[in-house]
């Protein structure tokens, strides 16, 4: 069965999302945390990517990129094979790091208050992971924008942009009585998750986002460019092969298809006549 293909336009933003192979640890030290931070700088350098949250596990990540050009596929290419090679060289490791194709949601960042909902869930991961007790700040887990929130904006990462989030969240200016702000509304989100009790659900969505992956799939220009997001294939794969074969990340970005045309290829190849719902 082919490859699910992915949506990519000017300005899209994902919640991008992969774990390591057989859910084994892809971060072993704060050395790894850094050297990946490190890659993800270059990446987006090299692309023009703009972070707005980003949160590394043990073994996995999340991230929330947006594209200015729509090269997400390519970039992400780059990216988990250049990590994938930097961690195998130095603990002295070869092949797969991550178990199969990364999952990429499309986030709706028009304004209507999906992309807080996004980031908020990228940066109360390690709560759900039990990482931050209860007693314990947000700024407990270091590995997390969160923390880089609340920092001016000379103390951040250049490819971190705040902007967007704390418009959000009614936050007008980035000061100090901003950032303050910033950090009692998602204590108070936290509080709220805590009440609810919202687990990750097997496709890593949230609301929103699947409504919002098939509005931008039927109306991207009358052109689309692939499925909005894919479940992956996380533990099915094992770590053979060298460096240079980081993990199957070769992606399906493609050139844009007329409408039906997708749709006319599968029937040829034997599939469905309907697009497929992820």
């Amino acid at each position: 069965m082919a490859r699910p293909l992915r949506v990519q336009y000017a300005g899209a933003i994902y919640h991008v999302m992969n774990r390591g192979d057989r859910r084994e640890a892809v971060f072993k030290d704060n050395k790894d945390h850094e050297r990946f931070l490190q890659t993800l700088a270059e990446a987006c350098a090299r692309t023009g990517w703009q972070i707005h949250a980003w949160c590394l596990m043990k073994n996995h990540f999340h991230l929330v990129i947006e594209t200015p050009q729509p090269n997400l596929a390519a970039g992400m290419k780059w990216f988990l094979g250049t990590y994938t090679g930097r961690f195998n060289r130095r603990h002295k490791f070869f092949g797969h790091l991550f178990g199969g194709r990364y999952k990429a949601l499309a986030v709706d960042g028009s304004g209507n208050g999906y992309l807080r909902t996004i980031c908020d869930y990228v940066h109360l991961n390690p709560v759900r992971a039990g990482l931050i007790k209860g007693t314990q700040s947000l700024e407990a887990h270091r590995w997390s924008s969160f923390n880089d929130y609340l920092k001016g904006p000379r103390k951040r990462p250049v490819w971190l942009r705040t902007d967007r989030l704390f418009g959000e969240m009614g936050i007008g200016a980035d000061t100090t009585v901003g950032r303050r702000r910033f950090e009692d509304l998602m204590e108070q989100r936290r509080a709220q998750e805590k009440d609810q009790d919202l687990a990750e659900n097997p496709a890593g969505l949230v609301p929103g986002q699947r409504q919002f992956s098939f509005e931008i799939a039927g109306s991207n220009g009358g052109e689309v460019q692939g499925l909005p997001w894919e479940a992956g294939a996380a533990g099915e794969r094992r770590r053979t092969g060298g460096a240079d074969h980081p993990g199957g990340h070769g992606e399906g970005g493609v050139a844009a298809r007329r409408p039906g045309e997708e749709t006319e290829r599968r029937r040829r190849k034997g599939g469905v006549g309907a697009a497929p719902a992820g």
